[in-house]
Formats: C-alpha cells, sequence, structure tokens
C-alpha cells in the first residue's frame, strides 16, 4: 500500500451524472482507499474510474489530502452561491470515491477536520457515506452538525453473510457495522444503512428486520445500473460476480434484487429506497 500526501485545490467537486439528483458537490478527504483489497473493494464502483485510479490497482494507493479542510472554508461561501443557484440546495456528500474513516484517519483526522470546517460554515444538507464501524468515533461532532443542517449518516452493509467464498473479508464484520448504526440512531443521527451493491442475503426477512431496528431507512442498490454501465458490465469484469453466483446465481439479477426490495418494504414501509433514487431520498410508496 502506497500512502502519499496530496495538495487539493478544490475538495468541493460539482455533482454530475448519478450523483446529480442527489447532491449538488461531492467531497473525498482521501483519494484511493485502504479498503481495496477487503471484500467491499471486489464491489467498489470507484476502481473502474480511471480519473482516480490513473492506472494503479484499487487497493494498492492512498492519497491522504490534508488540505481538506482549508480548502473547504475557501470555497464554500462561492460553492453555496453557485448550488442554492443551479440545483436549489448546498448539499454535499462525503464520500463518493473513498471511505471517509481509512485506518489511518485515527491519526490524521483528515475527516474530522472536514466535518469540522462544515460544523462552522455548514452546507444546507450532508450526507456522511461510510462502510465501517469506526464512523461512531465522532458522534458529538456528529450532533452539532445536524443541529446546523440536514444531517444524515448512511452506512453500507451489502449482505448478512460474514464471509463470502472466494473473496476477501469485510474490512468492517457486518455485525460491528449493524452495531454501528444502532449507535448512530441511539444518539439521535438520521442514519440509513444501504445495500450496495446488493449481494447474497442468507435470510432476507432476519436481514431487513436487522435494518428496521438499527436505520431509520434502506437503499438497496444493484450493480447492473450502480457500477455506471447499464447493464453491470463494468462488473461483470471483477471476481464479484462468480462469487455472487456460487451462493444464488440469481442475485446477479435485477429480479433478485426486487425480491429484497419487496421485503424491505415489508419491515420498512415508506423507507425504501432503489438505486439512485434511494440515495436520493426518493422512497417507494
Amino acid at each position: 500500500m502506497e500512502i502519499v500526501e496530496s495538495s487539493i485545490g478544490e475538495i468541493l467537486t460539482r455533482a454530475c451524472g448519478y450523483l446529480r439528483t442527489v447532491c449538488s458537490h461531492s467531497a473525498q478527504p482521501y483519494r484511493g482507499c485502504a479498503l481495496g483489497n477487503s471484500l467491499c473493494g471486489a464491489g467498489c464502483y470507484v476502481q473502474h474510474n480511471r480519473y482516480v485510479t490513473r492506472g494503479r490497482a484499487w487497493g494498492s494507493f492512498l492519497e491522504v489530502r490534508t488540505g481538506a479542510a482549508d480548502s473547504y472554508r475557501r470555497s464554500a461561501a462561492r460553492e453555496r452561491r453557485w448550488a442554492r443557484a443551479n440545483r436549489g440546495a448546498f448539499a454535499v456528500y462525503v464520500s463518493s470515491s473513498t471511505e471517509p474513516f481509512q485506518p489511518i484517519e485515527p491519526r490524521l483526522g483528515v475527516t474530522r477536520r472536514l466535518l469540522e470546517a462544515m460544523r462552522d460554515d455548514p452546507p444546507d444538507a450532508l450526507v456522511l457515506q461510510t462502510h465501517s464501524h469506526r464512523v461512531t468515533e465522532y458522534l458529538e461532532l456528529y450532533r452539532e452538525l445536524a443541529a446546523r443542517c440536514a444531517f444524515r449518516v448512511h452506512v453500507s452493509i451489502e449482505t448478512d453473510r460474514e464471509e463470502l467464498p472466494g473473496l476477501a473479508p469485510h474490512a468492517s464484520r457486518v455485525a460491528q457495522r449493524f452495531e454501528a448504526t444502532e449507535r448512530l440512531k441511539a444518539a439521535g443521527i438520521t442514519t440509513w444503512i444501504t445495500v450496495s451493491p446488493l449481494l447474497p442475503i442468507a435470510d432476507p426477512e432476519r436481514f431487513f428486520a436487522w435494518v428496521r431496528a438499527a436505520a431509520d431507512a434502506v437503499v438497496v442498490d444493484h450493480f447492473i445500473g450502480g457500477d455506471g454501465s447499464a447493464n453491470g458490465s463494468r462488473t461483470l469484469r471483477t471476481q464479484l460476480p462468480a462469487a455472487i453466483a456460487a451462493i444464488d446465481p440469481e442475485a446477479l439479477t435485477l429480479d433478485y434484487r426486487d425480491r429484497m426490495v419487496a421485503v424491505a418494504a415489508r419491515h420498512l414501509p415508506g423507507r425504501v429506497g432503489v438505486g439512485c433514487d434511494g440515495f436520493a431520498g426518493r422512497f417507494l410508496r
């Protein structure tokens, strides 16, 4: 793993493509991901982004953007004016292309300082997306953010299986992530679970009952469409489909997604989103 510090001119990127209806901006306190060689890395959509990888293997590099907080402070007022004029609201997504809670985050605090800058000069809305149980380490900061903007946390839990044969282990175990969502919800933080990308679920009824108890809403996202290609062709070139097919070949289809959505809807009526619409908070009725 190559870890380097990098400068960042603009931490706020105006959202386009998949994120355009979700937020006005995204912010990445890191580039690359130290979790890329774990199970979540096998299905991570960012591995297909050549602008991010620049020919490097996903999971082999991490750029630490130590100036992220200062960059936000410099550009927030300008980008707020642009967002309100062009998108209706200044809504920031942290992060769409990296994990905010990298293993090095407790030592360097890049994400923490960025969130503190947002607390001091808040956007209209802020989404914090993570795949790590370490998200609970900044609970008091979240309470301060929630008092100043529309704040919510997304925790990715793509299956109830602690292991998928043929793939590396989870970076954060399923049980750890559920415990993290329970702590967030108990602390009064709006918390959604994102089942993204959807992997084979051993016991759907039990899984979505757990989701109901641990979170305020759920988003189900399949790699078909979710990975940025209409038919999931990017993901089909990775090792993930073979691992899925060995457990349940139907899980490779949108029919499987729709079955899981139906189960989710029984447990969380009115609080289930699908794909991009779900990330934007447009739920099934």
